[in-house]
């Protein structure tokens, strides 16, 4: 939702002189909305269960980060460039509101992928033991008759 008010109110800017700072917390916030909002809709709609390829907590952590970064230098960028209009000041504290969420939500995804990471090396070897030894268990059958008898 901040993501979404920092675009909204950078849109009503009409007038820049130097618009590259404008443009890039453009492309940030709108890039941030969307990405979140496509991963929020896969995990409320249990989407992402069906693709277990793809590490979706690692997924996530990339997403909160590299959010957290770019929302950070378009922020800063954009308040350096500000021309104290009330919709780049509101758009500016909208950043950095984003980005504090955003690296809240990084440190938490962290935290989730080190347990599932952990819960992954530990579930493996296991795994491996019991394959070997279902592979060695010698079924009898007796309708399978010996050629060398």
């Amino acid at each position: 939702l901040l993501a979404l008010t920092a675009f909204i109110c950078i849109e009503t800017i009409m007038e820049c002189s130097p618009c590259e700072g404008l443009y890039f917390f453009e492309f940030v916030s709108c890039s941030a909305l969307v990405v979140t909002g496509a991963l929020l809709l896969l995990f409320s709609l249990n989407l992402h269960t069906r693709i277990p390829q793809i590490n979706w907590n690692l997924t996530d952590l990339v997403n909160t980060g590299l959010s957290t970064f770019f929302f950070f230098i378009a922020s800063v960028v954009l308040a350096a460039l500000n021309h104290k209009t009330g919709a780049e000041i509101a758009a500016v504290v909208f950043g950095f509101l984003a980005m504090a969420v955003y690296a809240v939500n990084t440190f938490l995804a962290v935290k989730k992928w080190r347990v599932s990471s952990r819960q992954q090396s530990s579930r493996q070897p296991s795994d491996y033991i019991r394959a070997r030894t279902e592979s060695r268990e010698v079924v009898h059958r007796p309708e399978i008759q010996r050629l060398d008898a």
